[in-house]
């Protein structure tokens, strides 16, 4: 019995600690989590992601608000301890020590015309008892968009010619099947929504430029933590597939294909002459399962960097295959945060299936190229005789131990007693706000390995630094001391 007094005489004292009866002092202040409430661009009409205000009574005194109002109220709408409406939320006592929540979206930025992003801004006031008037600024900004279908309807084909350009961004929904030419402007970014991808069933032109790639990524633009953005997390789309009957063209130039599913599918079902893929200077990046599959085509990829996807980086499987001077780096997942829907498989950054009875032979050749990744082995090739296969490796920087054909020579080998990185960072430091960069570190082995003859038609790597006059290194980037 007298413990349980004790506790009772204990619990009166705290209360007591606490001043109930509201304080009229204007010396007295609201503390706020933030006094400027910003939004990472939002998509017109697509509203936002929800973010939170906290209010705190850092007194020992209660205090009242007698009125909460948005100065404009028009695009954005708030949410206080659970009650929408805000007229309604009038005469609040906060007491001493206690706090609120505000949750606060954008719904609303009505009609825009304006092709680049806007700046939209509201004042959120506050009205203490004592006549002091307290404010948090909020705000954000509107990205005006070209739809292309419509969420849910499944599909939307385009039999002819589509080109888009960079006049404002384009936002994909679901299947978007273009029976033309597919033409992509330089400079143009494509917002594909969850679920959304392309498929081209002809000829493609996405011809980007150094100073104007074209950009393929998810259209969530906000964060899933202050240091993480929604485009670090793989798998926000589908893909973008190259399926074609005939022996189409497909030229890709800066072009950066950003945490989908799949990067690039090519799939063709012709006998001969095969489709050809040209990719030069682009980024295949953070995918939930492959980077780019070669499947029955003929393909050139230089310049590019293909990396941190689930599955394969690479697969390739029918048809002849040159990759010179690219990077190929299999981290997917390799962070002390969970931040991916899927984990890293047990496969290979590149794998080279020469085993089918239907596809054309595979001829696979890599030069002056990396091929690399946190997982003991990243290169298989797949076919019935090593010593047979008409492949090549040259030049390159290569992590496998099942590498075994007679065409391989001037390579560097991976070795678990090496010390030196090879990349600038292949990890993500989500506290430090590092994110992976697959540039060569000052004392990478893949620096001044590469081969210089092979290097010739390629003077300039994908930053648009030069080659000439210089020991080629292995990859897309070459170092810069």
């Amino acid at each position: 019995m007298r413990k349980y007094l004790f506790l009772i005489v204990c619990a009166m004292a705290l209360l007591g600690c606490k001043e109930y009866h509201p304080s009229d002092d204007p010396s007295l202040r609201l503390s706020f989590s933030t006094d400027t409430l910003s939004f990472d661009t939002v998509i017109t009409e697509q509203g936002s992601a929800t973010l939170q205000l906290k209010v705190y009574n850092r007194n020992a005194s209660a205090m009242v608000i007698e009125r909460i109002w948005l100065e404009d109220g028009e695009a954005f709408t708030i949410n206080i301890d659970g009650e929408a409406d805000i007229a309604r939320m009038t005469n609040m006592t906060i007491y001493g020590g206690d706090s609120l929540f505000v949750f606060v979206r954008v719904t609303n930025f009505g009609p825009m015309s304006e092709d680049t992003p806007v700046r939209f801004e509201d004042i959120l006031h506050f009205h203490l008892a004592s006549g002091v008037t307290q404010d948090v600024l909020l705000e954000a900004y509107d990205q005006n968009v070209t739809r292309i279908g419509k969420s849910g309807c499944g599909r939307t084909e385009i039999p002819g010619d589509l080109t888009l350009t960079a006049a404002k961004p384009y936002l994909l929904f679901d299947t978007i099947i273009v029976g033309g030419k597919l033409t992509i402007d330089p400079g143009a970014t494509l917002f594909m929504h969850r679920g959304a991808c392309i498929f081209a069933l002809s000829d493609v032109d996405a011809l980007g430029t150094l100073d104007a790639p074209i950009i393929i990524r998810g259209d969530r633009l906000d964060h899933l933590f202050d240091s993480v953005p929604y485009l670090y997390a793989g798998g926000a789309w589908d893909g973008i597939y190259l399926q074609s009957e005939n022996p189409c063209a497909y030229r890709f130039s800066y072009v950066d294909i950003l945490s989908g599913k799949i990067g690039l599918y090519c799939l063709s079902t012709c006998i001969a002459p095969l489709p050809t893929l040209r990719m030069d200077g682009c980024r295949i990046h953070n995918h939930a399962l492959y980077g780019l599959v070669l499947s029955n085509i003929d393909a050139l990829i230089t310049n590019t960097e293909i990396s941190n996807c689930a599955s394969y980086c690479v697969y390739c499987s029918g048809g002849t295959h040159a990759f010179v001077h690219s990077t190929i780096a299999s981290y997917f997942g390799f962070t002390n945060i969970r931040i991916q829907s899927v984990a890293k498989e047990d496969a290979a950054a590149v794998y080279i299936d020469n085993l089918s009875k239907t596809e054309p032979f595979t001829t696979t050749s890599f030069v002056n190229s990396i091929i690399t990744g946190y997982l003991p082995n990243q290169l298989v090739v797949a076919t019935p005789f090593d010593q047979y296969y008409p492949g090549s490796f040259i030049g390159n920087y290569l992590k496998t131990d099942s590498l075994v054909i007679p065409h391989a020579a001037a390579n560097v080998y991976y070795h678990s007693t090496d010390t030196a990185k090879v990349f600038i960072n292949d990890f993500y430091k989500y506290k430090e706000y590092i994110y992976y960069d697959f540039h060569l570190d000052s004392i990478s082995p893949a620096i001044g390995i590469g081969d210089s003859i092979a290097a010739l038609p390629y003077p300039m790597d994908r930053d648009g630094f030069s080659r000439a006059d210089l020991i080629p290194d292995a990859g897309c980037y070459q170092h810069q001391p």
